[in-house]
């Protein structure tokens, strides 16, 4: 397996990434993740359409949660025409109880969770290495009806934002 010295940093300490670093016109990688209620989703259960992957190290931090709720709410103003993934290693249980809050409830995401086998972060490049535990690094990834990535973005910083407007930019004009 790939591994990527110092591809990212982690409140300014060098960490490495184990997979490939994934560009702009590769096919998209195939996984095997999960959601709430156990159900298993690969690259090829995704619907032919332009899909956002937004990659974060936990639904429970504020980053995070800010990158989330950021997300769903522009992909409600683009409707059917695109699909909307947050993908991290949370168990389904909490990945469901973030998305629940009755306060400010997510409704244009689907969560997957790539606890099973890490097959996402492995395969994308974002699993990180280095940790007491496993967490992916964040990224954001569009992916056209055709599995062509058309969009790439690996967070330098694992707690800073991604560059939202560039992301959904590129998730509209393959739209």
């Amino acid at each position: 397996m790939t591994k990527r010295a110092n591809a990212v940093t982690f409140k300014g300490e060098g960490k490495t990434l184990v997979g490939p670093k994934l560009e702009v016109g590769q096919k998209a990688p195939d996984f095997t993740c999960v959601t709430a209620p156990f159900t298993v989703v690969k690259l090829s259960d995704t619907p032919a359409k332009a899909r956002l992957f937004s990659v974060v190290p936990s639904l429970d931090t504020g980053v995070c949660s800010t990158q989330t709720r950021k997300f769903d709410q522009s992909i409600a103003k683009l409707g059917d025409k695109v699909c909307c993934y947050t993908v991290s290693l949370d168990l389904p249980f909490a990945q469901k109880r973030y998305c629940g809050d009755a306060a400010n409830p997510i409704n244009h995401i689907q969560t997957l969770s790539d606890v099973h086998n890490h097959s996402f972060g492995e395969n994308w490049g974002v699993l990180l290495e280095g940790l007491p535990f496993p967490l992916l690094t964040r990224a954001v990834f569009v992916v056209d009806a055709n599995n062509v990535i058309q969009y790439v973005e690996y967070v330098s910083e694992v707690t800073t934002e991604p560059n939202y407007d560039a992301a959904l930019a590129a998730l509209q004009s393959v739209s």
